[in-house]
């Protein structure tokens, strides 16, 4: 009998890279999950951490969705079969998914930006984002409501 496996363990997932600058630069309206595809060196690669998305873009081409920009460091190993550290990268999605995409992207002007990579049971994920871009007073207004919220949240607690 094998033993039991919680589930917990399994969903756990595994940041690889992040972009900071989405929630600043863009309005995000709509989030979606989607699956990479990837060579091996790429996968070791992004197991070590070695990934930058800062200035990565989706865009959608001939019915499918492409990762456009992200950096993926090459394998230290990998010699003559390394890849390409800036190539176009594929996402998997649903057909639904891609069909509300192609019309938010190409109809409204809208731009596909990732949020964030990483690992779900073994698994290359990317969150990615359909956003519009923010203003410079837009930028500002948060910054303002930000330090707003945090000078209350000093306030409650001195007391």
């Amino acid at each position: 009998m094998r033993p039991h496996r919680d589930n917990t363990e399994e969903r756990e997932k595994k940041s690889v890279a992040r972009n900071r600058s989405a929630r600043h630069d863009y309005h995000l309206l709509e989030i979606f999950e989607a699956g990479l595809v990837l060579t091996g060196t790429e996968v070791k690669s992004l197991r070590e951490g070695k990934a930058n998305i800062g200035d990565a873009y989706g865009i959608v081409q001939h019915g499918e969705v492409y990762l456009l920009n992200a950096h993926i460091a090459p394998y230290g190993s990998g010699g003559y079969v390394n890849h390409d550290p800036v190539r176009s990268r594929k996402l998997l999605l649903h057909r639904r998914e891609i069909r509300r995409l192609i019309g938010a992207v190409e109809r409204q002007g809208l731009t596909l930006i990732p949020l964030e990579l990483y690992f779900t049971r073994g698994r290359a994920k990317a969150t990615i984002a359909l956003a519009k871009g923010k203003k410079l007073h837009d930028k500002r207004d948060d910054s303002r409501r930000r330090e707003a919220e945090r000078e209350m949240a000093r306030a409650f607690r001195r007391k």
